[in-house]
């Protein structure tokens, strides 16, 4: 295998996270925006480098990034103390992006990503976990249950003129993690 690092993120790598979302949300999702200005309008608003650094610093999120060879080429943010309609238990926290670029997919970056999010999460004492997933993104729905996420609703996310239905998963948070599946 690779070179490969994965390390809970700094401020200093905003510009990569930034760069790094901007292209695996057009590999995950570009194809379904008929309006371009859509998607750099989230873009803009999404994954701009100041947003990014903000968010690193929140004391409620956190950031990990994967890197091959030196090159940043995935990323995941956690975060903590976020209730979801669909669960009732106070200590939960949401697996909120995971991507990593098309190339490295195979490459199992997403699982060791996920496992040190995870190994965080119960750190911290978290229970449970959720996320949400496209509906349509079978690949990712697979992974996630590979990973011992159960669906437990379905909701939507409008971006500009776009309307998405997503599925939300969650898990218990245990003392072990997840394998390379």
């Amino acid at each position: 295998m690779n070179n490969i690092e994965i390390r809970l993120a700094t401020k200093k790598d905003a510009q990569f996270i930034a760069l790094l979302g901007r292209i695996t949300f057009t590999e995950t999702f570009g194809h379904f925006f008929r309006d371009e200005q859509d998607l750099l309008n989230y873009y803009n608003s999404t994954f701009s480098v100041e947003k990014i650094e903000n968010g690193i610093e929140k004391s409620n999120n956190v950031f990990c990034i994967a890197f091959a060879n030196r090159l940043p080429v995935g990323y995941a943010k956690l975060k903590l103390n976020s209730k979801s309609e669909f669960i009732d238990t106070e200590n939960t926290c949401q697996l909120q992006k995971i991507y990593v670029l098309k190339d490295f997919l195979s490459k199992k970056i997403g699982f060791e990503l996920q496992n040190l999010l995870l190994k965080k999460a119960k750190e911290l004492e978290f229970t449970e976990i959720w996320l949400s997933v496209l509906n349509s993104n079978e690949r990712a729905i697979s992974f996630y249950k590979k990973s011992g996420f159960e669906k437990i609703g379905n909701h939507y996310f409008q971006i500009g003129k776009e309307n998405f239905e997503f599925s939300a998963l969650k898990k218990k948070i245990q003392n072990t993690v997840v394998n390379n599946v």
